[in-house]
This record gives C-alpha cells, sequence and structure tokens, in this order.
C-alpha cells in the first residue's frame, strides 16, 4: 500500500523549514565572502603602506622629506585623467608613481648623495635603481604593484631612446612610465634641492616644454601645459594638507583640471582592459 501524501500543512513546514535554511546559507555565505574581502584590503593596504614607506625612505636617503612623492602621486593621478585614462586606473597610478625611485634603497650613499658630476662607474651604479626598484615591487599578482614596477622601471626612459635600462623609444615606454617623468621632471624642478634653489613655475614649465620630443612624449607634455594651472593648484593642495598614506588610498579623488583627450591608446598596463578589477586596490 503506498504512502499517503503528507498533509499540507506538513509539506507547507517543510518548504518553510528548507527556505529558512537557504536563506541562513546564503546569509553565511555572503558573511564570508564579506570577511574574506575585508581581510584581502587590510592585507593589501598593509602591503601599501609598508611599500610607501620604502620610497619614503628612499626619498629621505636623497635628500628630500617625503612630500615630493606624495605630490607625485596625485600629479600623476591628474595628469593621466587629462590624458583620458579611465578614473579608476588613473586612481591606481596615483598608488604607484610614488615608489618609481624606491630602488634608491639599494644605491650607496657616496653615489647617491655626491654633489658633484658622477664617474662613468657611479653613473652605472645609478642606472641600476629602476631594475632593483620593479624587483622589490614586481614579485607580486596585485595590479596596484604590478603597475608600480612598471613605473619603477621605465620611468628614466627617454622619448628619444636615450634613457634607461633598456633604451626604449616612443610609445616603446609603457605610458605609465611616460606620464611619472613627466611629472617627476616638473616636480623636482620646482623643488629647493642643495646644490640649487627650485626653479619658479614659469621657468620649470617652459625647461618642460623645451624638452618635449627629446625626453618626454610631446603629447604629454603639451597636456600638462595645457592643464597646468589646475596641475599647480592640486600640486599646492598638497604641500598645504600633506595627506596620509591611508588618504591617497581613499577612493575619493581631488578633482584635476579638465580633462584634454591627446594621446593615443597603447598596449601597457594602464590600458589594458583587464588590468583594473573592480574591487582591487
Amino acid at each position: 500500500m503506498a504512502d499517503a501524501p503528507p498533509a499540507p500543512d506538513a509539506a507547507f513546514a517543510f518548504a518553510a523549514s528548507a527556505t529558512a535554511q537557504m536563506e541562513r546559507l546564503l546569509a553565511d555565505l555572503g558573511r564570508v565572502y564579506r570577511e574574506r574581502n575585508t581581510a584581502l584590503h587590510d592585507l593589501e593596504q598593509s602591503h601599501l603602506e609598508t611599500l610607501m614607506r620604502l620610497a619614503v625612505a628612499a626619498e629621505l636617503r636623497d635628500g628630500d622629506t617625503g612630500v615630493h612623492i606624495l605630490r607625485l602621486g596625485y600629479l600623476a593621478e591628474a595628469l593621466a585623467r587629462d590624458l583620458g585614462v579611465p578614473t579608476p586606473v588613473a586612481r591606481h597610478l596615483r598608488l604607484a608613481a610614488p615608489m618609481h625611485d624606491i630602488g634608491k634603497i639599494g644605491i650607496a650613499d657616496d653615489v647617491l648623495k655626491k654633489p658633484g658630476q658622477l664617474t662613468p662607474e657611479e653613473r652605472q651604479l645609478m642606472s641600476a635603481h629602476p631594475r632593483m626598484g620593479a624587483d622589490i615591487l614586481g614579485h607580486s599578482n596585485i595590479p596596484l604593484f604590478e603597475l608600480a614596477a612598471e613605473v619603477a622601471l621605465h620611468h628614466h626612459e627617454r622619448w628619444d631612446g636615450g634613457g634607461y635600462p633598456a633604451g626604449l623609444k616612443g610609445a616603446e615606454i609603457p605610458l605609465s612610465g611616460r606620464i611619472v617623468a613627466v611629472v617627476d621632471f616638473f616636480d623636482a624642478l620646482t623643488m629647493d634641492r642643495c646644490y640649487r634653489p627650485a626653479y619658479d613655475d614659469e621657468v620649470a614649465l617652459e625647461m618642460l616644454a623645451a624638452e618635449a620630443g627629446r625626453l618626454f612624449d610631446p603629447e604629454i607634455v603639451a597636456t600638462f601645459l595645457a592643464n597646468a594651472p589646475g596641475l599647480i593648484a592640486l600640486r599646492d593642495w598638497v604641500n598645504l594638507t600633506q595627506p596620509s598614506f591611508a588618504q591617497m588610498a581613499d577612493r575619493e579623488t581631488v578633482q584635476p583640471a579638465p580633462a584634454a583627450q591627446c594621446c593615443k591608446p597603447t598596449r601597457d598596463l594602464l590600458r589594458e582592459p583587464d588590468y583594473f578589477r573592480q574591487g582591487d586596490l
């Protein structure tokens, strides 16, 4: 004799119990997912702060106060956005650019701080710092650190092919390196150094313009010059407020000057469609 079907009340109670269990399971999975994301974010933030402090240490060894790397990050982000780089990816450059000279940690003081002209042997040692920086940063699959390694390796390449360490020329140089090279040049000129006072902004802009097509991508230089008032205002804001590393990592961005679309797309990290993934640092 076949079993009788469950009474309607029993069937309803079973369905309600199963639904409640499924809801609890989904809630638990959601909680585990959020806790995982929080743990990963905290780990990446700690890695970022450690690397930023190494970058500050490198700048301090080179006679700087460390504010240079803050300015470099914000200016690189703003210039990237002016060039049409999507805002989330440009924000990555804000965090990657300050690590550009982290390889100077490995350069001896008698070379790094030498007041006069370097000998060929000393110049060769100094020219090793991009590869040292890339080695420090490059052993990671975290997109931010991949980009920081790219910047460290390529920010001393020259548009005319006369730079180092690889002698890349023109658009062979990744866009991140070309952007940071321009920003670093202008900011360094407008800083007081042990061997000279800071240049006025107008003089520094003229010197930057003179190097377009030789040291720097002429389209990036043109974009910097076109947006110079906004970029200089942003620099002054950084000098005034001196944001912390935590503020630098905040997803909110300082609005730069209006965008100027003048840079042709390339196939390096800032242009790769799959480079940025939502939720990554």
